[in-house]
């Protein structure tokens, strides 16, 4: 489980792909390590995450979050239900 501090960090260094079109495009080209979801995410966001990284291989992790105040943590004046976390 990502802490708020970890996912400040990432934000900060420029680690993190917000938003689900931009993930999922992210995830395809295989530039992923994990992907957080939030708790609220859609259901259908979540099948569809769970599906493509299981083939892929990646993390999908569902955090205890919700996508409003993940916005407010990636300092974004909306809601984010997904974010994407790059390779190295």
């Amino acid at each position: 489980m990502k802490s708020l501090e970890e996912i400040k960090k990432l934000v900060r260094e420029g680690k993190v792909i917000i938003g689900k079109e931009r993930t999922m495009k992210e995830l395809a080209k295989g530039g992923l390590k994990e992907i957080l979801l939030s708790s609220n995410c859609p259901e259908e966001f979540v099948k569809d995450f769970e599906y493509y990284s299981k083939i892929a291989g990646i993390k999908v992790t569902k955090l205890s979050i919700p996508n409003d105040e993940l916005g407010i943590i990636c300092k974004k004046p909306f809601s984010i239900s997904v974010l994407g976390i790059k390779n190295e």
